[in-house]
């Protein structure tokens, strides 16, 4: 071997042994300065409150400010790409949303983003669906609807925040797995308005997050019929689950959880992760997740990234089969 090939061998090898042994020193010193943890909505929502519920702990475990970065707009795609698009240091992470996640890629026109391309990290909360009905429905159990429905001499509508969104998707899974007819759906700029016109009896059904819901079924302005959760909401423990009913696997959530740009270090992705789960141990955060309705969340990176598969597929596959876009 020359002398020049020597050389450029052992250049090559200690480039490598520094790479090796700087990913987990970088690791180790991290965090050095604020994360930003970005939002693709306004502040207010769910996903906003999400990141504002685990902003401060997370601040408080790692020893560096989290700044919660509300980058509104398409959807919450544009928080999506700012993610996707950002370094992968660890000092940007996306407060990933069912929506732009798992719904958009299949309702949108092509975009060119696709959020499985992050790692996702952990979910903080899962907010199941609630189905209800008027109070001028003769109806208090998911079978009682399904009759009632088949029953009706024309179309039924059903009020949804948006074409193409989870609400929309989920009335037309339940519809299929129920063998209900074809229902007129009737599309809003979110789910106030939805709600309001749902309370002055424009529509009969409607089914929503149950954070959204959660005052009007309080007031019993509207009545519960059933839930996507695995067991009974204990805000709500009145309102029986789909699996109860005969309804089964058909466990759907609006979650919220926490997501970084791929080629994020390991062990950055390990230590977050056991910082969202130590925060949500935390009592008084989880009673303000559950008094909205939702279900706390935690767990591995490993099994919020199967939730989020699974759900992509699933999504993927109501949207083609009912022609479901947004508009």
């Amino acid at each position: 071997m020359s002398p020049r090939h020597a050389l450029s061998r052992r250049l090559l090898m200690l480039g490598g042994t520094a790479a090796a042994l700087s990913a987990p020193a970088y690791a180790q010193a991290w965090p050095g300065r604020p994360i930003s943890l970005v939002v693709g909505y306004p502040p207010g929502g769910q996903t906003d409150f999400a990141a504002r519920i685990v902003q401060n702990g997370l601040s408080q475990a790692l020893g560096q400010p989290v700044v919660v970065e509300n980058r509104g707009g398409a959807g919450g795609n544009l928080g999506l790409d700012a993610v996707l698009r950002a370094r992968p240091d660890g000092y940007t992470f996306l407060a990933s949303n069912s929506s732009p996640m798992v719904i958009n890629p299949h309702t949108f026109p092509p975009t060119g983003l696709n959020p499985l391309d992050l790692v996702n990290v952990c979910m903080i909360l899962d907010a199941p669906l609630v189905y209800c009905v008027h109070p001028s429905v003769p109806a208090t159990t998911a079978p009682e609807l399904v009759a009632w429905i088949k029953a009706q001499p024309r179309m039924i509508d059903y009020g949804i925040p948006a074409a193409g969104s989870l609400p929309h998707l989920a009335m037309e899974l339940f519809r299929s797995r129920t063998g209900l007819p074809e229902m007129q759906q009737i599309p809003y700029r979110g789910s106030g308005p939805a709600l309001q016109d749902f309370l002055a009896g424009r529509f009969p059904v409607m089914t929503d997050s149950l954070s959204v819901m959660a005052g009007a079924l309080n007031a019993e302005q509207i009545r519960g019929v059933m839930t996507t959760s695995t067991t009974r909401v204990p805000a709500f423990p009145t309102v029986p689950t789909a699996g109860e009913q005969g309804i089964d696997d058909f466990v759907v959530g609006a979650w919220t959880g926490i997501s970084a740009p791929r080629g994020t270090p390991p062990e950055i992705i390990a230590r977050m992760n056991d910082t969202v789960n130590q925060v949500l141990r935390d009592p008084t955060v989880r009673r303000q997740i559950e008094a909205q309705g939702a279900v706390v969340g935690g767990g591995t990176a490993d099994a919020f990234d199967q939730r989020v598969r699974a759900d992509h597929a699933r999504w993927g596959e109501i949207a083609r089969s009912n022609n479901i876009t947004s508009g």
